[in-house]
């Protein structure tokens, strides 16, 4: 073997190893691509088939077309329904003054939580975080009880009070990580200058909590927005139902005609509001996600 071939050995083999892996990457990236577009069709077809099926009439709701017909007829009865835009009424009033008295209960609670010392403050986390997972049904007698109690029984303000139960300890456990994220030089220099604590939560960290609140605010509203077993149980008139339950009694307009195409058109109709909001917010809420995943 000549020197020159023996020389360019090595470098023919570097250029097939360099192709190889230029394929390998090609070939991952690929599959990777085609796994998003499997996850995507996957959680968008549902929505987007709800968007078609509502457009449909009579017979066409059960063929398999995928185009949607722009028939908006479901629409226009839908706008004309004062029980049904009520319930809309209901549903923001219920899941916005619910959002703003959790996140200012919350932000409180983990403050003392993540920030202040005393005892039994693990064990307190802990029935915070087990308070947030129990099961509607399990204190659903007890909450009956209470809303009649107080002499709130079909009016929203019940369900304010009732989704407080799930709300505050959900934003006090994810507002108390971020809390503990902070530095703690931050403070001191505070108390150093003679801030309270009060005074240091709203004019230190409240500002800079901006991502935390929009991502944890949004999550609890969308928690009370689709929550139908309590406004099912406490609200009993028609003018003070809130949208899930307006929806799960939508009727037909004879004893056995399944209202398939109504239901798709307020589905779709109290949907589009969330998806608007995510995607105004959307930067704040990955924002929110993600602080203190990585410390510097």
């Amino acid at each position: 073997m000549s020197t020159a071939t023996a020389a360019s050995t090595p470098v023919r083999a570097k250029r097939r190893s360099s192709a190889y892996y230029r394929l390998q990457r090609r070939l991952r990236r690929a599959m990777l691509g085609v796994l998003i577009l499997l996850v995507l069709a996957y959680t968008l077809f549902p929505y987007y088939w709800a968007i078609v099926s509502s457009t449909k009439q009579g017979a066409e709701l059960y063929t398999t077309v995928f185009l949607p017909a722009l028939n908006f007829t479901y629409y226009r009865q839908l706008f004309n329904n004062s029980v049904f835009m009520g319930s809309l009424v209901n549903s923001v009033f219920v899941a916005t003054a619910t959002t703003m008295l959790s996140l200012s209960l919350g932000i409180i609670t983990a403050y003392a939580l993540g920030r202040m010392e005393f005892p039994h403050k693990r064990l307190m986390l802990m029935a915070i975080l087990m308070i947030s997972i129990f099961p509607q049904i399990a204190v659903l007698s007890g909450m009956f009880e209470l809303i009649n109690t107080l002499g709130l029984y079909n009016r929203p303000s019940a369900l304010v009070v009732t989704y407080l139960l799930s709300t505050v300890p959900f934003t006090t456990w994810i507002l108390t990580t971020f809390i503990r994220e902070f530095p703690r030089e931050l403070e001191e220099a505070a108390l150093i200058d003679g801030c309270s604590h009060f005074r240091i939560l709203t004019r230190i960290l409240l500002p800079l909590m901006g991502p935390s609140l929009a991502s944890t605010g949004i999550l609890a509203f969308i928690l009370c927005w689709h929550e139908f077993l309590f406004a099912l149980t406490f609200m009993l008139t028609d003018e003070n139902k809130t949208v899930p339950v307006a929806i799960g009694l939508i009727g037909g307009t004879t004893r056995y005609e399944y209202p398939f195409g109504q239901i798709m058109a307020a589905s779709v109709t109290v949907t589009l509001p969330l998806i608007i909001v995510v995607l105004i917010f959307q930067r704040r809420i990955v924002a929110g996600l993600t602080a203190g995943a990585v410390k510097g």
